[in-house]
């Protein structure tokens, strides 16, 4: 086994990745295609944590063309954060959602020159037909195309209470079949579900690596106003765990996470408005901190417990 300075510095990085892969800093831009997303449709009523943007909180919003949301924030990081590569991030709702004859035309928009070096495409297990891994697979001829697939927990009992509209078997389908035709996947993941254990955490790890993930998002349980899970908060229903459980929980799982899986984030932030409950009122970057300290405090990184597959 490994020594932990031989691991890939505690945990495999984002930020490190991209730029051994395409040779400097890379940045992604999020957009919002005006896509919608058919947990909402009635008589669904969408997760019950989904705030009214459907998570695309950051960017220009629908109203703005996709062209001219790439350009304004190609300006933005090229003059500030001195960036030359970009990653067109469809973000908001569910990006896979709609006529597949129209979404490549979509996709394409956000290509709007040589430095879109790759398309990230947010979505749904249950919203990846085969005319829509053909869509992707023709995309990925002309650029890389990062596939995010929400899971947020293997446990069932879970996905039921936060009304998540498909099953684990769903998930595992998808993964499958977008696995074979080549597209590198990233799974979404909540590690403090209310509902969950650890070892709830511990076996969503398990499952992502067994699937050969490319990646995971992780973040913790947000609350926002005009949502079921609101309600559920302001009445005790539910209760949201201390930022030293959420720390534990994401440590246990990068241990149990094979190596190679990429780390596309260990905490992100809640929307600008309307927030009942988001990172115990933390920066992002503080809660990123005090788990890469506990990381280092136990000596341990990600795949150190990597040893349950038969391979």
């Amino acid at each position: 086994m490994r020594s932990v300075k031989e691991s890939i510095g505690w945990y495999n990085k984002l930020s490190a990745y991209l730029k051994k892969r395409y040779g400097e800093r890379v940045a992604r831009i999020p957009i919002d295609a005006g896509f919608t997303c058919p947990n909402r449709l009635p008589p669904r009523k969408g997760c019950i944590f989904c705030d009214p943007t459907g998570s695309g909180f950051g960017s220009y919003g629908s109203t703005v063309s996709i062209e001219d949301q790439v350009r304004k924030f190609q300006h933005h990081l090229r003059k500030n954060r001195k960036v030359g590569k970009f990653i067109a991030y469809f973000q908001a709702y569910t990006n896979t959602f709609g006529p597949s004859h129209k979404l490549l035309e979509i996709y394409r928009r956000a290509l709007v020159d040589d430095s879109i070096i790759a398309v990230s495409i947010a979505t749904r297990p249950d919203c990846l037909s085969e005319a829509v891994l053909d869509v992707l697979e023709e995309l990925k001829e002309s650029v890389d195309v990062f596939l995010e697939i929400g899971l947020q927990t293997v446990n069932y009992r879970s996905l039921k209470k936060i009304e998540r509209g498909h099953t684990l078997a769903e998930f595992v389908d998808a993964s499958v079949r977008a696995k074979r035709r080549g597209l590198e996947l990233v799974a979404h993941v909540i590690t403090n579900l209310p509902w969950d254990t650890l070892e709830d955490v511990i076996e969503t790890a398990k499952l992502i690596s067994a699937l050969d993930y490319d990646g995971v998002k992780l973040h913790s349980l947000y609350v926002v106003e005009h949502t079921p899970l609101a309600e559920m908060y302001r009445t005790g229903e539910i209760t949201i765990c201390s930022l030293e459980e959420y720390v534990d929980r994401v440590v246990s799982f990068l241990e149990y996470l094979s190596p190679r899986v990429v780390i596309h984030r260990l905490a992100s932030d809640p929307p600008h408005s309307g927030v009942l409950f988001g990172n115990w009122n933390l920066p992002k970057i503080v809660v990123i901190n005090r788990i890469e300290h506990r990381l280092k405090e136990r000596s341990t990184y990600q795949g150190r417990l990597f040893n349950y597959l038969q391979r």
